[in-house]
């Protein structure tokens, strides 16, 4: 079960991360951090973001509004980025941060904000940048 769980996870990191930004995690990986990634994998890929149970849209946003509430800031561009895949639009997303700032606080809500506005830049400079 652990291996269909994990290449399941495997497809869905994929799907909503990026071939691009799972490959260079994939080489970055070490022996330290084998048995960590494995779990992340299965667990966070292979059992709750593979789950039919809500969209990947609410999924998004549901991850994005956990990160800024417990203060996991460093995880939310990547998360960012993967909207362009699961369908949370901006408009989502800052809905999600007003939840945050009335249950968790207005800090993490306005930080959290901060990295969405600069990661939409950089997606949108990309774009441009593919395009020319």
């Amino acid at each position: 079960m652990s291996n269909d769980r994990y290449n399941q996870g495997m497809v869905t990191r994929r799907a909503v991360l990026g071939d691009a930004h799972v490959d260079r995690a994939e080489a970055a990986k070490t022996e330290m951090d084998q048995a960590f990634q494995t779990l992340i994998t299965e667990g966070a890929w292979g059992t709750v973001w593979s789950s039919d149970a809500i969209a990947p849209r609410e999924r998004s946003m549901l991850t994005l509004a956990l990160l800024a509430a417990l203060g996991n800031f460093d995880e939310i561009p990547m998360h960012i980025r993967a909207t362009a895949r699961t369908g949370a639009s901006k408009s989502d997303v800052l809905e999600a941060f007003q939840h945050v700032a009335i249950y968790a606080g207005v800090p993490r809500a306005n930080h959290a904000l901060k990295l969405a506005k600069q990661t939409y830049e950089e997606m949108e400079a990309d774009a441009a940048a593919a395009k020319a």
